[in-house]
């Protein structure tokens, strides 16, 4: 009771990154609580699923495991979710912002009436003091995220009804195996006491997953386009210096809305957080928008006409420079040094 629960996406036998990332950011905040972290498993096959839970956290493993169970569907899912919380009175439940978690936790916040964030890109916990009435809430889940198109941050709380919940973004949060991590309890659900024969009144008649294309998520060197570079066109010595070191190409929310580059190359709040190795920003002036996104990369080079230009400020290397002049310089010297 009163534990952080972490809903955990099962693919082909697979921890989505994003839950392990929840987990590593739910065991902070359990820390700071006091309480335990709890995960729930829900599919086929989830044999020996909880080691790897424990590793990230975990002090309890909660498995449905059932052949009806996977691949999702809504509706089975939704009735173990809202079964196993109200049986577990859960103060904070925490989902990925993926195709699953933004379709499962709505349905669960809207069936126990707890209020969702979506979206978050941060999570902490912190009081609050209602002027209006003059309570003081103590130990409330900040949840953070961008709004009004990504020109403001918010932090909303959820003081009165729990859980308090809320989905998370791939990538915003570290993925780290605990270091105090031991061997935690496992709970075995009985899925028949929570379903019924109306969850299953949607069948899978034929699934096809489509490969992403664009993945800059896990790219280990990102060259990444702003307004600045001027036009698709230049976009194209993105792409050879991409090809050149063996990385991805990415674009800031003006270069996309321009037209430059897909938005599946978008990094940023209402893009894709990215932590690379080297994150080289042409072009990019460095508004908060873009740089939520990838502010945690190892190193990171700016080349921007402005030596003034916000992105300077946290940028391990600055040149001051034309985009279209400088990049080849960069190629070129890449060349003759590996040869």
């Amino acid at each position: 009771m009163n534990n952080i629960f972490v809903y955990c996406e099962i693919e082909e036998g697979k921890i989505a990154d994003v839950s392990l990332e929840l987990l590593t950011k739910g065991r902070e905040l359990a820390d700071k609580l006091g309480c335990g972290l709890e995960a729930l498993a829900i599919g086929h096959k989830l044999k020996g699923i909880e080691d790897e839970l424990y590793k990230y956290g975990a002090d309890m493993v909660y498995v449905a495991d059932d052949e009806r169970l996977y691949p999702y569907r809504t509706l089975p899912h939704t009735s173990i979710v809202c079964g196993i919380f109200r049986e577990e009175q859960p103060q904070i439940a925490l989902f990925g912002a993926t195709p699953i978690g933004r379709d499962l936790g709505p349905r669960v916040s809207s069936k126990l009436y707890s209020g969702l964030t979506a979206d978050c890109t941060s999570l902490e916990i912190g009081n609050h003091s209602d002027a209006k009435s003059g309570t003081e809430y103590k130990n409330l889940l900040y949840q953070i995220r961008p709004a009004f198109g990504g020109n403001i941050i918010a932090t909303i709380i959820n003081p009165d009804k729990r859980p308090q919940m809320a989905t998370v973004r791939e990538g915003v949060m570290k993925k780290e195996e605990y270091s105090g991590a031991k061997q935690g309890e496992l709970k075995k659900l009985d899925v028949n006491k929570y379903l019924n024969d109306s969850d299953f009144i949607v069948r899978i008649i034929d699934r096809h997953i489509e490969d992403r294309k664009i993945d800059i998520k896990n790219a280990p060197i990102i060259i990444s386009g702003g307004y600045g570079v001027g036009s698709k066109e230049n976009f194209g010595l993105l792409f050879q210096l991409a090809d050149v070191l063996g990385g991805e190409v990415g674009a800031s929310r003006a270069a996309v809305d321009s037209g430059f580059a897909e938005h599946e190359r978008q990094v940023g709040q209402t893009g894709v957080t990215v932590r690379p190795k080297l994150y080289i920003a042409c072009g990019i002036s460095g508004q908060i928008q873009h740089t939520a996104g990838m502010d945690e990369s190892a190193m990171i080079i700016s080349i921007n006409t402005d030596p003034e230009a916000p992105i300077n400020k946290i940028a391990d290397y600055a040149i001051t420079g034309d985009v279209m002049d400088v990049i080849p310089k960069l190629i070129s010297a890449y060349k003759e040094n590996s040869k």
